[in-house]
């Protein structure tokens, strides 16, 4: 059992060292409740690991061009943050209001936070599906340990958005950066996608000596 949390352990680690910022710059989004981007965070990873489980239990090879296609969700909310961004940047200079709108429900955040935590993690599904599938039985020490582990995220996320030192910074950032964030993960991801669609052109046929 100990063998089994620790790898478990290991594994989410690995897979999500670069979601630790993620999980800063959602915190730092006074536009997002921090109750909305913890059960974000859960259904995310929660998704990816139920997904994983499925294709370890079928013997199913999910297809990475597939999982790479999951780009134009942080794309398309990149996008949309920045035309949010552009009108009310527009509203302010002909009315002099700067009062933001009112945030989205609580559900729309919880699926925006949920669809990027995938969508950033997608890869993840190609290391949990061969790990999984050498023994069912013991997956459900794995995913207690990344459901504590996304706890430790979520604190971790949210201390370091909180630090006196960083909480200004972050704050002021938040609104600027996250929409480039977003659209910069969603075009690295997407990437994947076409590489896979479109392999390499095989190398050219090496030239004969004359006799």
């Amino acid at each position: 059992m100990l063998e089994s949390l620790l790898v478990g352990a290991g594994l989410y680690a690995t897979t999500n060292i670069d979601d630790i910022f993620l999980t800063m710059a959602f915190f730092a989004d006074p536009r997002l409740s921090r109750p909305a981007v913890v059960v974000g965070k859960f259904v995310g990873i929660g998704a990816l690991a139920l997904g994983s489980l499925a294709a370890a239990a079928l013997s199913v090879v999910v297809p990475p061009e597939w999982i790479a296609l999951l780009g134009v969700v942080p794309l398309g909310l990149g996008v949309h943050r920045l035309w949010a961004s552009w009108r009310r940047t527009e509203a302010t200079e002909e009315t002099g209001d700067g009062i933001e709108k009112a945030p989205a429900s609580f559900l729309a955040q919880v699926g925006s936070v949920a669809g990027v935590t995938a969508a950033n993690g997608g890869d993840n599904i190609s290391v949990y599906v061969p790990v999984f599938a050498q023994d069912l039985k013991v997956v459900p020490l794995y995913l207690a340990c990344f459901a504590v582990l996304t706890v430790v995220w979520c604190v971790a996320g949210y201390l370091l958005v909180s630090h006196r030192l960083v909480a200004g910074t972050m704050q002021r950032l938040a609104k600027v950066l996250l929409p480039y964030i977003l659209i910069a993960l969603g075009l690295w991801i997407l990437t994947d996608a076409v590489g896979l669609v479109m392999p390499a052109e095989p190398p050219a046929p090496a030239a004969t000596e004359a006799p």
